[in-house]
């Protein structure tokens, strides 16, 4: 494990720079580091860290989520509430709708199928959007109109929406009965998130400013691993209720740091959000490497135009849903595309459930991977690039 690990940051971060020295996100060169090492092409990395490819990959997204938290204002949270809200599942359901209408024509599966697919390609990737909007709310660029807010809190909200879609449709492709209590989950899960991770942050909060910490002298460090114990603790309480209650723990993790960012002294903010930046320089690393090892780039061979053409198309439907979230806002023409080409990467969600029909059993499960893979590597790469290079041909910084 020791050595897949050093191979993971050494051949990660030398691809990364030299994406960068291409002028290329660095997440591209480190895809590509997970694709050549993994299991599907030159078999570098060891199984008993692919055994725990996920886990590793929740905890990296921990940490820039856990960021982007203490980076939100509650006061730009309250100013974009209609069109976030909107941002959480519309453009989602455009695209959803747009497989499940497309996909019977293109690829000849059926109606059900194409709605499986649909969920699985519908959720923008909170790994490439988040640290780009964390990133632009640092350097104050779109914030005057809380821009990456709005995209934040979105691309947030709309995995969990995606999600519980996704576990509905394959129910009824088992054979199973969904009732209405299985969509209810989805506001429930969001609530019962948003609520358990206040709770949480209150709690925190408060003992940051108890005259025991001042007394111990708490160092900010030891508030970093008390942070990410109780984003562990979070995550487990959502498998634990899982069947129970609907938990979003990634919301729940938001929730929290948002929460701590209120009741603290901005000075005690500003140095666990620099904390926080540290540590996503090594999560990245293991995120987006182990992203890509998780990539079976054989299923592109297996995908074929049609699906190339599928994506595309629903991509287009998936634009029209977010413009559709920002009329009644201030956004001119060039801040709404720039939500629009935010919305467009995929990476995170596909790489997690784009197997689960496969190893399920289901007929359509290899083409649902073939076409979650060449999602992957149509739109991170192509979401990220045009992220990178419009942003400040679309943004305003903030004077």
């Amino acid at each position: 494990m020791l050595t897949s690990l050093a191979l993971i940051f050494l051949v990660g971060l030398a691809l990364a720079a030299f994406s960068a020295r291409l002028g290329l996100p660095r997440i591209i060169g480190m895809l590509l580091a997970g694709m050549l090492m993994g299991p599907y092409a030159l078999g570098l990395l060891d199984p008993s860290i692919l055994n725990i490819s996920a886990d590793l990959r929740r905890m990296a997204l921990v940490i820039i989520l856990i960021k982007a938290g203490l980076s939100l204002n509650p006061a730009d949270l309250r100013r974009i509430g209609r069109p976030a809200l909107l941002m959480s599942f519309l453009p989602a359901l455009f695209e959803l709708l747009a497989v499940v209408l497309l996909a019977p024509r293109i690829l000849g599966i059926s109606a059900l199928e194409g709605a499986i697919l649909g969920a699985v390609l519908s959720a923008v990737s909170p790994a490439v959007v988040v640290p780009r909007m964390v990133a632009l709310i640092e350097e104050k660029r779109g914030t005057g109109k809380a821009i990456p807010q709005l995209i934040l809190a979105g691309a947030s909200l709309d995995d969990v929406f995606v999600i519980v879609l996704f576990s509905s449709f394959m129910t009824m492709a088992q054979g199973g009965r969904v009732g209405v209590s299985s969509f209810l989950g989805i506001p429930v899960s969001m609530a019962s998130g948003i609520l358990l991770g206040a709770l949480a942050g209150m709690a925190l909060a408060r003992f940051f400013a108890s005259r025991y910490a001042r007394g111990k002298g708490i160092r900010s460090s030891i508030k970093v691993i008390l942070l990410l114990g109780f984003s562990f603790l979070l995550l487990s309480i959502e498998d634990a209720l899982e069947g129970m209650l609907p938990l979003s723990g990634l919301l729940a993790i938001m929730s929290m740091s948002l929460t701590l960012a209120m009741r603290s002294a901005p000075c005690v903010v500003d140095r666990l959000k620099a904390k926080f930046g540290k540590l996503w320089l090594a999560a990245e690393v293991i995120l987006f490497v182990l992203v890509g090892a998780a990539v079976d780039i054989r299923y592109t061979m297996n995908a074929g135009p049609g699906a190339a053409a599928l994506i595309t198309l629903a991509l287009v439907f998936r634009s029209v849903g977010v413009l559709l979230c920002l009329p009644g806002t201030s956004l001119d023409r060039k801040e709404r595309l720039y939500c629009v080409i935010a919305y467009l990467p995929k990476a995170t969600v596909q790489a997690a459930i784009g197997s689960v029909p496969l190893s399920l059993g289901l007929p359509c499960g290899s083409l649902v991977l073939s076409v979650s893979v060449l999602a992957i590597l149509i739109t991170a790469p192509l979401g990220a690039i045009l992220m990178d290079l419009t942003r400040d041909r679309l943004l305003k910084a903030e004077q």
